[in-house]
């Protein structure tokens, strides 16, 4: 895991303390999404050492595959009130999943400063797991910003496997995961 330097006064243990608090509430959101059968990925966004938001997967309840918990999070801080959409140049989000192309294209066009996730997306992410949209130099109407991976990883990982062989009821019968295994064996990272 890289340590950053960062010039807020605080030592990097404290510094290492505070991105596990703050993976430590996005986990808390992922569980949520877990016992309401979403996909189990939780995410807080952090401004000044505050959570101004945070949100958790909602596809299935809102019917709307767009809804994943950057989203969420994002449409609750634009419509509080509070911010406009320059605070998340000043902003680190903490999500316990890498962010998926879609996501991370998003957190480009907002400006994200940097992004601190759990385990990687290798099926559809996008901050260097499948793609790297957090740094293409193609992309120049947006600014780059760093992604950090490994908070919290084989907690985050676990969550997904419990979720995928988890049985769903309104799955058609072919669909069903009668013969699955959950897979307790984690690899290292890459």
């Amino acid at each position: 895991m890289n340590e950053e330097k960062l010039d807020d006064g605080k030592d990097n243990v404290s510094r290492e303390t505070d991105h596990y608090q703050y993976m430590r509430r996005a986990l808390d959101l992922a569980h949520e999404a877990y016992e309401s059968h979403e996909v189990p990925v939780g995410c807080v966004f952090v401004h000044n050492n505050e959570i101004i938001g945070f949100g958790r997967n909602k596809t299935n309840e809102a019917l709307n595959g767009t809804r994943h918990a950057e989203f969420e999070a994002i449409d609750t801080i634009l419509s509080s009130g509070k911010y406009t959409s320059d605070v998340f140049k000043e902003c680190s989000l903490y999500v316990t999943v890498e962010p998926c192309v879609m996501c991370a294209y998003a957190l480009r066009q907002l400006g994200i400063q940097q992004v601190y996730y759990g385990c990687a997306n290798e099926r559809f992410g996008g901050t260097g797991s499948v793609f790297n949209i957090h740094e293409d130099p193609i992309l120049l109407l947006h600014p780059q910003y760093p992604s950090i991976g490994g908070y919290y990883r084989e907690e985050a990982i676990m969550l997904l496997r419990k979720f995928y062989v988890r049985e769903n009821d309104n799955a058609p019968e072919p669909k069903r995961k009668h013969q699955r295994v959950l897979k307790t064996t984690i690899k290292p990272p890459k």
